[in-house]
């Protein structure tokens, strides 16, 4: 007695052309993975500390090649660069430059006022985010009120150099600070106010 041959079955041949085309997919995502986190883009790097209302040039600046993927448009490509743009909040050194760092000097938010603080830390040096803190002084003038917190978020521009003897007794300290905030600060400069400095371990604006 002859026997005929099932016929193979359709979805067991279904199943292996899955199989084949899931192998194939998983293929060529590796690849593309790969050869996406290879490609790298042109941005700009900042050589030094940059402050608050600060114009950006190529002499702050240097071209480096990064694989930053879908990021790379929120950093600013060498030809994006525009003359006379400004910093609109402090680069550190060694940082790459978000788009969103640069802008028109029309559009600046801070401006620079130098106070004479009676208390600056030794690590405080361009670049450091600050409180600013003032005690007015009492009526009888030979002391002063309770401090408080007169600026939350200035960012120092220079420590001026002093020499002599009494030169730790009161420094000039150039800060940036907003501009809402600078008649206050005036005014506590104007009023007698002893006016500390103290870090906030922030790194940037």
């Amino acid at each position: 007695m002859i026997r005929s041959r099932s016929p193979r079955a359709f979805f067991g041949d279904l199943r292996f052309l899955v199989g084949v085309v899931l192998v194939v997919a998983s293929v060529a995502g590796v690849w593309l993975l790969v050869s996406t986190s290879r490609q790298t883009t042109p941005v700009l790097q900042a050589t030094r500390t940059v402050l608050p209302g600060e114009t950006i040039s190529s002499a702050e600046l240097q071209v480096v090649e990064v694989g930053l993927g879908a990021l790379g448009d929120s950093y600013l490509a060498p030809q994006s660069l525009e003359p006379g743009a400004v910093a609109v909040r402090t680069l550190t050194a060694g940082e790459l430059v978000p788009l969103a760092a640069v802008g028109d000097p029309a559009d600046l938010r801070t401006t620079s006022v130098v106070i004479r603080s009676t208390a600056v830390p030794a690590d405080v040096t361009g670049g450091t985010v600050v409180e600013l803190w003032h005690a007015p002084p009492l009526e009888d003038g030979r002391a002063f009120g309770a401090p408080r917190i007169l600026v939350a978020d200035a960012v120092i521009a220079r420590v001026a150099e002093e020499d002599g003897m009494l030169a730790g007794a009161r420094t000039d300290v150039e800060v940036v600070v907003d501009r809402d905030d600078v008649a206050d600060v005036l005014a506590a400069i104007t009023g007698g106010d002893a006016i500390s400095i103290v870090p906030t371990g922030a790194g940037s604006r």
